[in-house]
């Protein structure tokens, strides 16, 4: 048995959801004639209050292209320090758009919107000039933290008052959703723009969607084009989508119970420094400063136990569909044997 926690991008489409697949009904998408593609874009822009959805390959090429729609090059995005579109995607802020990062630094991976007022630039002509606020949830980086929405709305009106774009990377949105007892329409009343993830918490094998406003979302498909995203028959992928919708979403909840399960069992080992709090399906935690972290990561890969590293002494686990009860109970009694 195979226990792997490296991402909830690991796992592979059920066999309900391999049926669908299968089964669906498929067109040319780059003419707009994939039916099941556009039955998907239609249900998500329904659901969040948008009139237009994109569905894109990967999360950070959805989140690139929002950028682009939001900035011209020299124009500046602000978000936290932890963020994907900052951390993990390549650059690409300044390779696609030619903007800057504003950083601020925010707990988890969040910040104020008190802090986006005093990082907005003055309007002086030789200052990078404040286009976009960007927020992520939930927060990778911050060991899956939710968001307080009542901050968001904080935020949507400081970026009101100052003619700036509001997007959200939602990778994990559905997590935070499920766990927060929030819905989709309150996401899409808040942000200008928001990036959906299917191949994470949702379990599809591939996928993200765009959503917006048509005026904000005019070109989103020749941007699509430009960075290579044109598809054909993605109604395969389009019917894995509608299926998680109906099917993954709810359960998403067991995941944050056996991740609070995970921490739970970490925090009383002698040999852990510290388990950063836990709302949803990630858990990272810290090794005390005489503990290998190569040495612990092998022996947890020769009890077939597969995790990740990120950094600065940190480690992850993430929980998903694919992780069973069966697993569950290995992992716990595997730690409290280490």
């Amino acid at each position: 048995m195979i226990i792997d926690l490296r991402s909830d991008t690991v796992t592979k489409p059920s066999k309900g959801m391999l049926d669908a697949m299968m089964s669906a009904e498929v067109g040319d998408d780059v003419f707009r004639e994939d039916p099941t593609m556009n039955a998907l874009e239609e249900r998500l822009a329904t659901m969040f209050g948008k009139e237009k959805a994109l569905f894109f390959p990967s999360g950070s090429m959805a989140n690139q292209v929002a950028i682009k729609l939001h900035t011209q090059p020299g124009e500046q995005v602000i978000c936290d320090k932890y963020a994907h579109i900052y951390n993990y995607e390549v650059g690409g802020v300044a390779f696609h758009s030619g903007a800057t990062c504003k950083l601020l630094d925010g707990h988890r991976g969040m910040f104020t919107a008190k802090q986006v007022e005093e990082a907005i630039s003055p309007s002086a002509y030789y200052y990078s000039q404040s286009r976009l606020v960007e927020v992520e949830n939930t927060t990778n980086k911050g060991g899956g933290a939710c968001w307080d929405f009542s901050e968001i709305e904080k935020i949507k009106t400081v970026c009101k008052t100052h003619d700036l774009g509001f997007h959200l990377d939602g990778a994990r949105l559905w997590n935070a959703m499920v766990s927060k007892n929030e819905t989709p329409l309150q996401y899409g009343t808040a942000f200008d723009s928001i990036s959906v993830c299917l191949s994470k918490g949702l379990g599809c094998p591939v996928g993200s969607v765009l959503l917006g406003d048509e005026a904000l979302m005019e070109k989103s498909l020749s941007l699509r084009k430009l960075f290579g995203g044109n598809m054909r028959q993605v109604g395969y992928l389009a019917a894995a989508g509608l299926y998680a919708l109906d099917h993954h979403v709810e359960r998403l909840a067991e995941d944050h119970k056996k991740a609070k399960e995970i921490g739970a069992v970490l925090a009383q080992l002698s040999f852990i420094k510290k388990v950063e709090p836990i709302e949803t399906n990630i858990i990272i935690f810290e090794l005390n400063d005489d503990v290998d972290e190569a040495h612990f990561l092998n022996q947890l890969l020769e009890k077939n136990i597969h995790i990740i590293g990120m950094g600065s002494g940190k480690l992850r686990m993430v929980t998903h569909l694919d992780y069973t009860d069966q697993m569950h109970d290995k992992l716990l009694s595997e730690l409290g044997s280490i």
